[in-house]
This record gives C-alpha cells, sequence and structure tokens, in this order.
C-alpha cells in the first residue's frame, strides 16, 4: 500500500503566523518570533557538527547558545571532514565568532556532556541541530521534539526502521518544524527531475539504478579482542548510549562507528537518503512490496564491503511499478549506452529509465540531464511548477520561524529513511523480505524484527 502523495510530502511544522513579540510571550512551546534570533542547541560536535555549526553562523537571525557531547576533542585529519572537532574546539569557534559579531550584548554558549541535561536546563532554545553518530539520532530528537522544539536531524534520519516511522508520528503530533540533513532535497537539480518526469520527458518510468562507491569497511570482521584505555575527555558510555554495551576501541570512534551495526547503517544509510532521494519524490514511491540483496561477505558486527539490493515497488494512481537497484561499494549500474564513449559514471548518482528516454544524474541530484545528449539539447523544459528552496538549513530556520514545512522534513525524510533502511534488513537477514509497510512487517521473515526494531539497552529508551 501506498502512501498518499500530500501525506508524504506533507509538512510538520506549525503553519501558525506569529504576532511580532518577544519569545516567551508565545503561548505556543519552541516557537520563535520572526523578528527574534533563533535560539539552537548543537548536540553532536565531531566533524559534522562543526560543519553545521559554520552553516549556521552565516544566518544572523540564529544563535547557537548551547552544545552537548560525551567528547571533548578528537582528531579528524584523516578523515575527510579534518581538522579537530569536539565540545570544546566547537566551543571555542562559537564564542569567537558570537564574540566577534555580538560584542558586548554576547551571553555565551553553554556546554554539556549529556544532552539530557542540556534540554532539561536551556528553557529557552528553540531549536535543536542533531548531529551524533546515527545510533544516537532518535533518542535525540524524541526527547527535543517531546519538549515541542524544532528538530534538524542528519541524514539518515534514523538507525531503525521503527525509529524512523516513530519519529515522524511525533513531530506530526507535536506539530514542530523539522528537517532532515538532505542537501539535494532543497536544490534546483531534484525538482527539475520531477518536473522532467511529470512532463512525460522520458515517459514512464519502471526501473531505476542508484548507486554510491562509498564503502565503510573496516579491517575487522568481528569485536576487537583488546580493550585499550577510554582517551581523556571521552564519557564513552554517554557515547554508546542506546546501543549494546561493549568496551571503548578506536575502531568505533570518533567516526569508524559507520561501519559497525550497532552504531551505523554502512554505505546505503549513509548515501542512500542522497542519492535515491529523486526517485521517491518524482516517481511518488510508496512503501516497497518487496526487497532483496546481495552482498560481499557478511557478519553480525561490521558492514559488507559492497551491496546490491533491489527494490520492487507496486503501481502508483497511473504510475507502473519500479524496481529499483542500489549498488555500493565501488559496483556501479551497466554504463548507460547512449552516453558519449569518453564518459564514465561519477563514483554517486542515478538513473532513471523511461519507456521514452533516461536520465542521469550525479549524486545529491546534481546536474541532472537526459540521455542521449540530443534529447537534453532539443528537449523545452517545463515552467517550474514546485517551489524553489533557499537552501536546506535556510529552509529549516524558516520554518522554525513560522514559514513554509522544510522540504526534507521527517515525514519526507522518515519515509525515505525507512526504505533506506530495509535494504540492510534484507540484507541481515538473508531473505527476499515480503513488506507489509503500514504495520512495519517483514511477512516471511519475523526474524527480521530484530533488525526493524532493535532493542535498547537498559536505561534507554524511544
Amino acid at each position: 500500500m501506498s502512501i498518499s502523495r500530500r501525506g508524504f510530502m506533507g509538512g510538520a511544522a506549525a503553519a501558525a503566523a506569529w504576532t511580532i513579540v518577544p519569545r516567551h510571550a508565545l503561548g505556543a512551546a519552541g516557537a520563535a518570533a520572526p523578528s527574534d534570533a533563533l535560539n539552537v542547541a548543537i548536540v553532536g560536535t565531531g566533524g559534522r557538527g562543526k560543519n553545521l555549526m559554520e552553516e549556521l553562523f552565516r544566518f544572523s537571525d540564529v544563535q547557537i547558545v548551547a552544545i552537548a557531547d560525551p567528547n571533548e576533542e578528537s582528531d579528524y585529519r584523516s578523515f575527510y571532514y579534518g581538522g579537530t572537532s569536539g565540545r570544546l574546539p566547537v566551543l571555542k569557534l562559537i564564542k569567537d565568532h558570537y564574540g566577534r559579531t555580538l560584542g558586548d550584548t554576547y551571553a555565551g554558549c553553554r556546554d554539556y556532556v549529556d544532552y539530557r541535561t542540556l534540554l532539561e536546563r536551556e528553557k529557552e532554545i528553540d531549536a535543536v541541530l542533531v548531529a551524533t553518530p546515527d545510533h544516537v539520532h532518535a533518542v535525540v530528537c524524541m526527547a527535543a521534539m517531546q519538549l515541542k522544539k524544532h528538530v534538524y536531524c542528519e541524514k539518515p534520519l534514523t538507525h531503525s526502521v521503527f525509529e524512523a516511522r516513530k519519529l515522524a508520528e511525533t513531530a506530526r503530533a507535536m506539530k514542530v518544524a523539522t528537517q532532515m540533513g538532505n542537501q539535494g532535497h532543497s536544490g534546483e537539480g531534484i525538482r527539475q527531475i520531477c518536473e522532467w518526469i511529470w512532463d512525460g520527458a522520458i515517459g514512464a518510468v519502471r526501473e531505476v539504478h542508484s548507486w554510491s562507491d562509498t564503502g565503510y569497511w573496516t579491517t575487522f570482521s568481528g569485536r576487537p579482542q583488546d580493550a585499550p584505555p577510554v582517551p581523556k575527555g571521552l564519557v564513552w558510555d554517554l557515547w554508546i548510549g542506546p546501543a549494546k554495551e561493549r568496551p571503548y576501541h578506536p575502531a568505533y570512534a570518533p567516526y569508524n562507528w559507520r561501519g559497525w551495526w550497532d552504531f551505523g547503517t554502512g554505505a546505503i544509510g549513509d548515501m542512500g537518503c542522497h542519492n535515491m532521494d529523486p526517485a521517491f519524490w518524482a516517481l511518488k514511491l510508496g512503501h516497497p512490496a518487496t526487497i532483496e540483496s546481495c552482498s560481499t561477505q557478511l557478519n553480525n558486527e561490521t558492514t559488507p564491503n559492497g551491496n546490491i539490493i533491489r527494490y520492487e515497488f507496486p503501481a502508483r494512481g497511473d504510475m507502473p511499478p519500479v524496481r529499483l537497484t542500489w549498488f555500493d561499494g565501488g559496483l556501479r549500474p551497466p554504463r548507460p549506452e547512449e552516453m558519449d564513449p569518453s564518459e564514465r559514471l561519477d563514483g554517486n548518482g542515478i538513473i532513471l529509465i523511461g519507456d521514452k528516454g533516461k536520465i542521469l544524474c550525479g549524486g545529491w541530484s546534481n546536474g541532472p540531464r537526459l540521455l542521449p545528449r540530443a534529447r537534453m539539447e532539443s528537449y523545452t523544459q517545463p515552467a517550474p511548477t514546485l517551489p524553489r528552496s533557499n537552501g536546506w538549513m535556510r529552509d529549516w530556520v524558516d520554518a522554525c520561524k513560522g514559514g513554509r514545512a522544510a522540504s526534507s522534513n521527517f515525514d519526507v525524510g522518515g519515509h525515505l529513511t525507512e526504505a533506506v533502511l530495509l535494504g540492510n534488513v534484507a540484507l541481515r537477514t538473508g531473505k527476499k523480505i515480503v513488506w507489509d509497510g503500514v504495520n512495519l512487517k517483514a511477512l516471511n521473515a519475523p526474524e527480521a524484527e530484530q533488525y526493524i526494531n532493535p532493542p535498547y539497552r537498559k536505561g534507554w529508551s524511544l
């Protein structure tokens, strides 16, 4: 059963128009007057949290007033983020930035080891930005939304299928503005793909290929046997959060967690939300009917080096069934014969195959074009029908301040995350999953429940 386009694309943001009065005088918790700065707390100050901090610095109507991370400082020079991140380096950057821009009026930024303490003490925050490892996303988002705080969360929205559904439901119930970090969803490319397909540019689409050369493999096929000391400044128990307890090892933190099932979601979890997104929007995909996979060597601890995952989606209205195939770890689909002989597929991308042509697009929905080249050159593009965005972060800030729903709000991002993570469910069960999306059930594989809704360790709950 597919969800409706309105339900899938609908906003979770509050739609009320605020009166220009101080924030504390507004009746609804979490509401910010358009004339006020949006007070934001960041939970997770590693490489990505630091990047998002810099993005927020661009907006004069936003102020970062609190941060939380169980890790004081980490060296990211050997990872793609580079530099040094963590609670103390990020705190210094925040204080330096606002000290320069606000001068004597600057009231400072508070730092916390535990996000729960931050949420308890920081009553004046309007919104929370979550940039933790995947396994902590859901518990932080849920705690913030239950306090009626607006929430931005990095992709994938959650670590499990069940968590994604619950966050979307809670965002609607709490009427808070939300955004899953998916830059491409706010871009021009994905809107062009939608408008071209809805214009009939490539006819009916029945097949999609999407891929990423990303692979979060590790040198481990099981847990490390040595137990080095926990680095100074890291509260390991808080870093583990709801995951199963285990001793500290640098194979997990600060950034190698992506390749471990208990903390990360592998290449498809990390990149699927970016690169599969155009198919979900343009083709109005609901729940998949079946999901099956194959991979390189598989074990219970670490994600495989490479995967191929196939989804089958039923017909939707006048749109035919769709087979979507995902490739990662350096695996790619066949190169379209319509490409110029000198061209190769990029490291990330998507191909939408219609009965009248194809669309080729890079990762993050960048640079879409019709194939063959002559078709692109002769095509008269339709007038834009979708609202354009001011960028994924501005999109969220405006939604927090009473504007229209952010384009990748938790209804959209949650649905996409559910589908992406079902690839891992099929992978880990080793079965072709027959999926009941309404009830979150693998009809032919009851053993899949442990991956759909994995238990939290004692003391943690959603």
